[in-house]
């Protein structure tokens, strides 16, 4: 215990200082990694004071000028005035059905020069904020040293899912986390707004789901973390909020399983024989919507409908994992009769005939829908001849060790995929041996630092053999983050390495070059109030 405390303190003290230390150049606080830079070690600094002026032709140009005053007020203390002339900072749109993330960053003695579509326009700021970061000694006198980038992202969906069904998250903690996303060019949020532990967001036309399903903790208040949900009002706020930073947020109602909140406000919902069974949320777990239940469809017809009402993303996710089949529907007499009429063997098979529904009902809503890929457990079992997803369903892979086998099989029947293998990116699992959740008997495995750096989310194939995953997505289960001081812990800096990934080509990255870019962003984030955890075993002498 001695020894691992000394570790720690040693590791904040490195960090502390690190910024003094080792950032001293224009790439030293990069992530992700740009996919092409030129140094211009010869060229004189562009100058920041009073004579610089920023020409912005973007259609936010405001929003843009006032971002990048505020990123170079922050680090440099200089606030650029409102001028005609001066040496330039100049911001030009180049839309582009390409890539709108794609930009270039060029800085000269004599301007700064951002070109790029909306989003890469964007993340070109974000770039600059680091290239400031970084080379701290010439930032503090008001310099950039020259340098040139062409970037671009190599996955256009890099997602973080964050799980307030289980724990609620505020609306304010949530906008603090977007921010931090933002800065290291993660693009979606999915929200995982269902699940046995609550309902964690308003549908008027079935108020009964928030007001039995939100609320697990009868001594609790109404902002977590047992306690709460989301106003259809605040929901738009937020995914206003995310837009101007460029992130999208997609919903995510977890079906046919983890039900156990919706079953506790509507019961009839459920398999006839454990209509009757207590419902607690927060312990009860495996029972699962009826797929014999007419109402059940009726149901989720006005709750999809409310949901791609509120939120503008083209994707809704329903879940489709860790349904426990055999304990609902294979007992279910209602359910059997189905399964016969259709001329099923298994229950398991009432799967298609359940999504074949739900997924009418998303299209009918003019939305495309997300679902966690089940290769042998739950569809049936899943092979080269039957593989029981529709085509226009993205699927995620996240199943410990199953994601080559999902790879292969999207790719021959033309799913999209996005990625997110549990032994990667399951961002609940603990970060080193003894240092666990606060709940923990399912035996996680450690997943380090190192471990999320080394993911390549295209597994080493060709770009033909991988041009179907469009994404990655890190994941943070909360049943053992109970707040945001807890997600910040879990995710950072482990979440700084799956960044890298979704966006730098193998070729522009490299571990020992990340862990000297990570310090000065470490710093950063502490400055800013993020309590990410020390990684004290990257510092350690070997």
């Amino acid at each position: 215990m001695i020894k691992a405390t000394s570790q720690f303190i040693i590791a904040v003290v490195i960090i502390l200082n690190s910024t003094a230390l080792l950032a001293q150049h224009n790439t030293a606080a990069l992530i992700p990694m740009p996919n092409k830079i030129e140094q211009k070690d010869s060229g004189k600094p562009f100058k920041i004071d009073k004579a610089a002026i920023i020409k912005c032709d973007t259609p936010d140009s405001i929003f843009i000028k006032n971002l990048i005053k505020q990123t170079i007020k922050n680090r440099t203390g200089i606030l650029l005035p409102e001028k005609e002339s001066g040496r330039e900072i100049t911001i030009i749109h180049t839309p582009t059905t390409h890539n709108n993330e794609s930009y270039t960053l060029d800085i000269n003695h004599k301007q700064i020069k951002i070109e790029g579509g909306q989003a890469g326009i964007f993340y070109a700021v974000q770039t600059l904020d680091q290239i400031l970061l970084g080379d701290k000694r010439n930032t503090e006198k008001g310099l950039i040293s020259p340098i040139h980038i062409e970037d671009q992202p190599r996955y256009n969906r890099r997602a973080v899912m964050l799980d307030p069904s289980r724990h609620f998250l505020p609306l304010e903690d949530v906008k603090f986390f977007i921010d931090q996303m933002a800065k290291f060019k993660y693009n979606v949020l999915q929200l995982h707004l269902t699940d046995d532990q609550g309902w964690r967001i308003e549908i008027k036309s079935h108020p009964k789901l928030t007001q039995t399903g939100a609320f697990r903790n009868k001594k609790g208040g109404n902002n977590g973390p047992d306690n709460g949900f989301y106003t259809q009002e605040q929901m738009k706020e937020l995914i206003q909020y995310a837009s101007e930073r460029y992130i999208e947020i997609v919903p995510e109602l977890d079906i046919p399983g983890h039900s156990v909140a919706i079953l506790a406000a509507y019961p009839q919902l459920g398999c006839s024989f454990r209509q009757s069974e207590e419902k607690n949320l927060g312990s009860t777990t495996n029972m699962m919507l009826c797929a014999s239940c007419n109402d059940v469809y009726t149901v989720y017809e006005d709750i999809i409908r409310e949901v791609a009402s509120i939120f503008p993303s083209k994707y809704i996710h329903l879940g489709g994992d860790e349904a426990a089949v055999k304990a609902n529907w294979a007992k279910c007499d209602d359910c059997l009769a189905t399964m016969h009429k259709a001329g099923y063997n298994e229950p398991s098979q009432l799967m298609n005939i359940f999504f074949g529904k739900m997924l009418d009902i998303v299209k009918r809503n003019k939305k495309e829908a997300i679902l966690w890929c089940e290769l042998d457990n739950i569809w049936p079992p899943a092979n080269d001849y039957l593989f029981p997803y529709p085509t226009d369903v993205t699927l995620v892979t996240w199943r410990n060790g199953l994601t080559p086998k999902c790879i292969e099989l999207t790719r021959k029947h033309g799913n999209n995929l996005i990625m997110a293998p549990g032994e990667y990116t399951y961002l609940d699992y603990p970060q080193w041996k003894n240092d666990l959740p606060e709940y923990n008997n399912w035996g996680m495995p450690v997943t380090t630092l190192e471990t999320c750096y080394k993911f390549d989310p295209g597994y080493g194939l060709s770009p033909e053999e991988s041009s179907h995953i469009t994404g990655v997505m890190a994941t943070l289960w909360a049943e053992a983050i109970k707040d945001i001081n807890r997600v910040n812990y879990m995710f950072f800096p482990r979440g700084l390495a799956i960044a890298e990934a979704a966006w730098s080509t193998m070729e522009q990255r490299s571990w020992e070059s990340f862990k000297e870019r990570l310090q000065p962003n470490l710093s950063d984030l502490m400055k800013c109030g993020v309590s990410y955890r020390v990684p004290f075993e990257i510092y350690e002498r070997k």
